[in-house]
Parts: C-alpha cells; sequence; structure tokens
C-alpha cells in the first residue's frame, strides 16, 4: 500500500505529513495489499490529482478544490472516513463518516511529547502567501515568531507544538495547534482561502472557522494571489505572468530602499498580524477532540482488521 498526497514544488508540512504519519497509525501498511493506494490528509479528492485506476483507501480526506472523481464503484473506493460532514455530502456518504483530519493524531506520536514553550505566538502562513510575500520581515516588526509552512514536516510541527499561540492562515496549522492544545486564531489575506475545507474540519471538532482579514503584503503576493494590493487589483495577472515570473521577483536581489519601501507598503499587513496576535483565541473542548479522535482510531482498527 502506497500513501497518496499533494506534493507542493515548494513543500507544504500539511500534505507532506502523510510521507511518515501512516507509518506510526498503521504499521506495516507498505508491504500489503500493493494495489491499493492509501489517501489520507489533504483536500485531494479532486479528478485532477488522482489516478483513475486501482483501488484506493480513503481515510480522513477532504474535497474543497476542482470536481470529485467518480467513487461509485465501492470495490475500487473504499471510504472508512472523510475530513468532515461538508466532504461527507460531496461524496454520498453518511455525515457520520466525516470524522476529523487525520492531522489531529500527529500530536499523538512520542517524538512530540512534551514539548516546551519556546515561544509567545508565532504566525503560521498560508504556503502562498510564504512563497510571495514578505512575512518573515512582518512577523519580526510586530514581535511575533515566524514559521514556514514549506519546512520539513516534522520541524514546523514541532514548533508550533512549542508555541503558547499560533496565528494561522494555513489550516494544518490551525489544526495540528487545536491538537496539541495551543490557542489559535484564524487569519485570511485572500479570498484564495478556502472557506469550505476550514467549515468542513471546524463543524468535527465545534470551532469557530471565521477568519480576520489581514492585508496582503507585497504585489508579488497580490499578483500570485490574483487580488488587491494598495489598490490595485491584480485579478488574473497571474494567468498573464505566470508564477514563474513572480518567483523570478521574489529571487531578484533588492537594493535597501526597495526593500525599504517594501516594508512601509506592508504597514497595514503587520499592524493587522499584530492586532490578530492579541484577539481573543479559541479551542476545541477536550472532550470533543477526544470523541473524535477515539472514533478516527476506531476506523483505524478496522482497517488493520480488513488489510494488515
Amino acid at each position: 500500500m502506497k500513501p497518496y498526497y499533494w506534493e507542493s514544488q515548494h513543500g507544504n508540512f500539511g500534505d507532506d505529513l502523510n510521507l511518515w504519519l501512516w507509518d506510526f497509525l498503521l504499521p506495516g501498511f507498505r508491504e500489503a495489499h500493493e494495489d491499493v493506494l492509501l489517501v489520507g490528509v489533504g483536500t485531494v479528492l479532486n479528478s485532477a490529482l488522482l489516478p483513475k485506476e486501482g483501488r484506493k483507501l480513503v481515510l480522513g480526506s477532504g474535497f474543497g478544490y476542482g470536481t470529485l472523481p467518480d467513487m461509485r464503484d465501492r470495490d475500487l473506493w473504499d471510504v472508512r472516513c472523510v475530513r468532515g460532514p461538508l466532504t461527507a455530502g460531496k461524496v454520498g456518504v453518511p455525515e457520520e463518516l466525516g470524522i476529523v483530519d487525520p492531522a489531529v493524531l500527529v500530536a499523538d506520536m512520542p517524538e512530540f511529547a512534551n514539548q516546551p514553550k519556546r515561544h509567545k505566538c508565532a504566525f503560521v502562513p498560508h504556503w502562498e502567501s510564504a512563497v510571495a510575500g514578505l512575512w518573515p520581515v512582518v512577523c519580526a516588526t510586530a514581535g511575533i515568531h515566524y514559521i514556514d509552512p514549506r519546512g520539513e514536516a516534522k520541524d514546523v510541527i514541532g514548533e508550533i507544538a512549542a508555541c503558547e499561540l499560533i496565528v494561522a492562515e494555513s489550516m494544518h496549522g490551525a489544526i495540528l495547534a487545536d491538537a496539541f492544545r495551543v490557542p489559535w486564531v484564524a487569519v485570511s489575506t485572500s479570498a484564495n482561502i478556502n472557506g469550505f475545507k476550514w467549515r468542513d474540519w471546524a463543524t468535527t471538532v465545534g470551532v469557530d472557522p471565521t477568519a480576520r482579514r489581514i492585508p496582503i503584503s507585497t504585489r508579488a503576493e497580490a499578483i500570485i494571489k490574483g487580488a488587491r494590493f494598495w489598490g490595485v487589483d491584480y485579478e488574473g495577472a497571474e494567468q498573464a505572468a505566470g508564477r514563474g515570473a513572480v518567483a523570478v521577483a521574489q529571487a531578484a536581489p533588492s537594493s535597501g530602499v526597495r526593500s525599504a519601501a517594501k516594508q512601509v507598503l506592508a504597514v497595514p499587513s503587520t499592524l493587522a498580524l499584530w492586532q490578530a496576535s492579541r484577539a481573543e483565541p479559541q479551542l476545541s473542548t477536550d472532550a470533543r477532540l477526544s470523541e473524535r479522535k477515539a472514533r478516527l482510531y476506531a476506523v483505524l482498527e478496522g482497517v488493520r482488521r480488513d488489510y494488515l
């Protein structure tokens, strides 16, 4: 059995954790049923992503982009659970199979136990924000620790666990914070942040997915997101220029004057992020999270009986 995950060319810890999480949850799964693809953490129930051929075992995946694959053939699709009730409704399985995002079980791995708190507050942006934004500088100015979602997944998760508060634009930043019992505040820099998948997960643990709006930090970030920056609308600019052009612009060296100018233009982002770090955070209840994890472990026990 092989785990499937969406692989960003930039790296994204919420997807990359599939590379080792299932070895902890289902030891020996790689040696069983070579014809089965384990479809796990991520918004990957998308006909453009998953191969049409072969059997799939779905464990906690979500819908949120594109179109669903044809999942009617239950001999090819073994849907044991999905990320939440909204995905369950789209897939056409009972709502009770929308249990929770399996990433919550990362917090049960011994290597992440008893993490000392090293940071009072940290910001975990969406990977697109990290690619084109000025967020490390914004965070430094606001006195907030910056966590790059493109880093090695275990390192990123360890940093989240070591915080007292997380400001999260990354959904898995919020999911992992909640799993480690770290209060969190949801933020969003553009309409590109997928509200459906946030509501899908949030419903399972009884939290409010409403995000505080944070202004975009750079022109390049606006281009890659097709959004507005300082009154200029860049909708469609990504298609016209291509993401490669944005990457080149970000990589090009900047003079001290240009860097200072960028920091001035990012002042609204800095202020809004600082305000978010002082907003009332939230956290699911211990009872609700424990109940969801117990249901997911019960599903995994059934998978062990049937596959391993």
